[in-house]
């Protein structure tokens, strides 16, 4: 329910209640105790479509947000900490961080959580991936557009997530001779990595990445050298198996919670409406003599 409609049945102005909301919010937050947090999720979330980030940070094993921060940069990072501190944590206790390969995130970590390892979200890996395969299907249009008319989603869904019409279709596409055929094949070879044990997937990624590296098309040879500039992060996931499919599922539930609401009007707003809906807050009442 919109906070103004909420208003109206109360009786009260919204911009009262959005007074009481923060008041209790930032009680339940001062509350907070986070000295055992030692993984955490970090992803970026938009309050508005395509404009004011915020940063989510997130303690992975208890699958809850513990910090909110409005943009998405290296300072984000510098911000948590001192929240951090402030509820009695410290940046040395963080052991491992994922997060996605932005050059902010990664400089945010490397200065303000030296000791932790850094994975890189897998399907944020994945997502490079899919890109690559989508712009070779663009760039074949031009020969082959009756053909590829309509597929585009053929392409970027994985095989076992098609209906039986659709994997007939693909099937039928994968018999010509494309461009996009070969960037898909490759793709599902690259999945395969994910499904290795740690001895046996490190060896496997480098060999796919050398064949690869040889397809001739343009958009998989980018995505190889993208593995090489971040490899150290992108195999650390065979180690730590940590993804931030938690957050993408914990701001999946703060944009539901938006979308019901009709909007925050303000990043303020957002921030603490993500806080009671996905931060697991202790906002009990209690009374003091």
């Amino acid at each position: 329910m919109p906070i103004a409609a909420l208003g109206a049945l109360v009786g009260e102005h919204d911009t009262r209640v959005w007074r009481i909301v923060h008041h209790y919010v930032d009680r339940a937050r001062a509350r907070q105790d986070l000295c055992g947090i030692r993984r955490l999720g970090v992803d970026e979330t938009s309050f508005r479509r395509g404009q004011d980030y915020v940063t989510v940070f997130a303690d992975i094993d208890r699958s809850a947000a513990i910090f909110v921060t409005p943009g998405r940069d290296a300072a984000s990072y510098g911000r948590f900490v001192v929240d951090l501190e402030a509820h009695g944590g410290a940046a040395e206790q963080i052991t491992e961080v994922c997060q996605d390969m932005s050059e902010a995130f990664l400089s945010g970590a490397l200065e303000h959580l030296p000791t932790a390892e850094i994975t890189f979200d897998r399907y944020h890996v994945k997502a490079q991936l899919t890109k690559a395969v989508d712009q070779v299907r663009r760039a074949e249009r031009g020969e082959h557009g009756d053909l590829l008319k309509r597929s585009r989603y053929l392409w970027l869904r994985r095989p076992t997530n098609l209906t039986d019409r659709q994997r007939d279709r693909l099937d039928e596409l994968l018999r010509h001779p494309l461009k996009t055929a070969r960037a898909y094949r490759w793709m599902l070879k690259f999945d395969h990595v994910y499904e290795l044990p740690p001895d046996e997937a490190e060896h496997y990624l480098r060999e796919w990445c050398k064949r690869a590296r040889r397809s001739r098309l343009v958009p998989i040879i980018d995505f190889v050298d993208m593995v090489k500039e971040y490899w150290l992060g992108i195999v650390r996931w065979f180690d730590s198996h940590i993804t931030n499919g938690l957050l993408e599922g914990l701001n999946s539930l703060a944009q539901a919670a938006k979308r019901r609401a009709r909007g925050y009007r303000s990043t303020r707003n957002y921030i603490a409406m993500t806080y009671l809906t996905i931060g697991k807050l202790d906002t009990a009442i209690t009374h003091t003599k």
